[in-house]
């Protein structure tokens, strides 16, 4: 019998995770430390757009980074003055550590100055990431 007990509290609690995993993954965020944080085209290894950057942190083996990657790109493209930089995030683990990025893929909205507006982790609604850059512009 407690066994059975074990298994209906593992299953419950994993069915908890991924609810709870479901409802945020994607979401775009402030965080109270963000505001502060400012980058330069040098930093990031591309050019910043001219209202604003969408900055994609990712890996080789992450499946969802491709998908983003095609929503950023299909935003950028949609929206004059704004890029996509796209940052290898095992190749440069100092700005990833100094961002907190925890997972790919991660999505930072960057202003025209360079400072991070909104912040995604895991892939980013279309529909959230055009709104994301109709506030930082």
């Amino acid at each position: 019998m407690t066994g059975l007990v074990v298994c209906v509290v593992v299953l419950a609690l994993a069915t908890a995770f991924g609810l709870v995993r479901a409802v945020c993954d994607g979401r775009m965020r402030v965080r109270a430390t963000d505001g502060a944080v400012r980058l330069s085209a040098a930093e990031l290894g591309g050019p910043l757009g001219a209202r604003a950057t969408l900055v994609q942190f990712s890996t080789v083996f992450c499946q969802p980074c491709r998908a983003t990657r095609r929503v950023l790109l299909e935003v950028a493209g949609m929206v004059e003055g704004v890029a996509h930089v796209e940052v290898d995030a095992e190749a440069r683990l100092e700005l990833v550590r100094r961002l907190e990025v925890r997972r790919t893929p991660t999505v930072l909205v960057l202003d025209a100055d360079g400072r991070v507006v909104r912040r995604a982790t895991g892939q980013p609604r279309r529909a959230d990431v055009i709104a994301a850059v109709g506030q930082a512009v």
